[in-house]
């Protein structure tokens, strides 16, 4: 008996590894080769562990390596996929898909998440909990197969078969509208003046915005078209509404001023986060975990991905949840708390 229990308490951590090898080949498409790597990619600093010479051993280091091959992979990725579009299109085009909401749907879908060890945390964080890890899992790649492996795995493994590129990039979401339908029903004076108009070393126009709230001052920005610069404008004062409780104690003390009436806000503030994920394809089939004696493939060379078919269906953009953010029933500290669960992507 003795002896069983023995051989048990050995076969456990191969058991296990042998367990991780086949989840990790399930999301990446190939076997680790150094599995150090992929372990410390899902280890969460809440856990608390630190290496032999005391140091805190997380994934905050792969993650800050990953994000950094990610942002070449995929602008290489977009740059290809769309032939001829602007600068100012493509950066936003890779903006939206390396996102920490983006990022985060992805390990859900994928099932990274579910290998992450962390002490626990609430549903906000871990948003940011499982991005970070996607990460952390792209510089464990690069550490173990290098730059052409993460690639080859954003494009044979994320597009496609969990994002619709097409989808994505060319969905538009109107801050400038929302923004206009927070102050009308606030009776808010709303204002987009136009601060600067030239043309850049190419001869293209550019056009600087700033939003004025009650004549406040709130978010400049900068387009190669007005509405562009409106736009953007209009989402970084959204934003800025949602995490400085001051920047609204100001707009609404200048509006009483200005109509010599004591007001209270009848519409909240928009949550410029909160969108449509319909450029994520969802998949209902359970993860499967090949056997561990199965031969490895060589991994394939990055290819150009074809570009996936576009539902016109799914274009119709729900309705925005204005129910999270107040002036005056919650508490300055309840606001920011709020904002800061929701706030922009590594903002």
């Amino acid at each position: 008996m003795k002896l069983n229990n023995i051989i048990d308490r050995i076969k456990l951590p191969f058991r296990k590894e042998k367990e991780l090898f086949s989840s990790l080949y399930d999301i990446l498409g190939f076997y680790p080769r150094e599995i150090k790597y992929y372990k410390q990619a899902l280890l969460h600093k809440s856990i608390g562990k630190l290496n032999d010479k005391g140091k805190p051993l997380n994934n905050e280091r792969l993650e800050f390596l990953g994000d950094a091959v990610l942002d070449a992979a995929v602008g290489y990725v977009v740059y290809r996929h769309y032939e001829g579009k602007r600068e100012g299109f493509l950066s936003t085009t890779r903006s939206k898909l390396v996102s920490r909401e983006t990022l985060g749907r992805l390990a859900n879908e994928m099932g990274l998440s579910q290998l992450i060890l962390s002490a626990g945390r609430s549903t906000s964080h871990n948003s940011y909990m499982n991005g970070n890890a996607f990460e952390a899992l792209v510089g464990a790649i690069y550490l173990d197969r290098g730059y052409d492996a993460c690639l080859w795995f954003w494009e044979n493994r994320v597009l496609g078969k969990y994002i619709n590129i097409d989808k994505l990039a060319f969905k538009e979401v109107n801050f400038k509208s929302r923004l206009l339908e927070w102050s009308q029903k606030n009776r808010v004076t709303l204002e987009y003046r136009l601060t600067k108009q030239k043309k850049d070393d190419k001869g293209s126009p550019v056009f600087s915005f700033v939003v004025l709230l009650e004549g406040i001052e709130g978010e400049r920005a900068t387009g190669y078209s007005k509405k562009e610069a409106q736009q953007t404008a209009s989402k970084n004062t959204l934003q800025r509404l949602r995490r400085e409780p001051q920047f609204i104690d100001a707009i609404f003390q200048a509006k009483s001023e200005r109509t010599k009436m004591e007001e209270e806000p009848t519409m909240l503030v928009p949550d410029t986060e909160q969108e449509e994920h319909d450029f994520i394809i969802t998949s209902h089939k359970p993860h499967h975990f090949p056997d561990m004696e199965e031969e490895e493939q060589p991994l394939p060379a990055a290819g150009k991905p074809s570009p996936p078919q576009a539902d016109d269906d799914d274009d119709d953009e729900e309705e925005f949840d204005l129910s999270d953010v107040s002036h005056r029933d919650s508490s300055r500290e309840d606001i920011i708390a709020k904002a800061e669960a929701a706030a922009f992507a590594d903002a």
